[in-house]
């Protein structure tokens, strides 16, 4: 009966690594959004300002998409 716990457990921190993805997913999330903001600016100087805002919501909701994968991978990880 050990083996059945081994595998539960096993399935369990490969579905932990496999949701930890989504946290890289998220720094290349964020490089997109920082990167075309910086883009735009240098091409526009005088609109950048006006953009700051956006460009922070945008970061928001990449990092909270990879908090929320973190999250996952620990319940996976520690709640049986």
């Amino acid at each position: 009966m050990a083996v059945e716990g081994d595998l539960v457990q096993m399935g369990a921190l490969i579905g932990a690594g496999l949701a930890c993805t989504g946290m890289g997913g998220a720094a290349v999330g964020v490089g997109h959004v920082v990167g075309n903001y910086l883009s735009g600016a240098l091409r526009n100087p005088a609109a950048a300002a006006g953009q700051t805002a956006t460009m922070f919501i945008g970061i928001a909701f990449a990092e909270a998409l990879g908090i929320f994968s973190f999250l996952v991978a620990l319940l996976l990880m520690y709640a049986q």
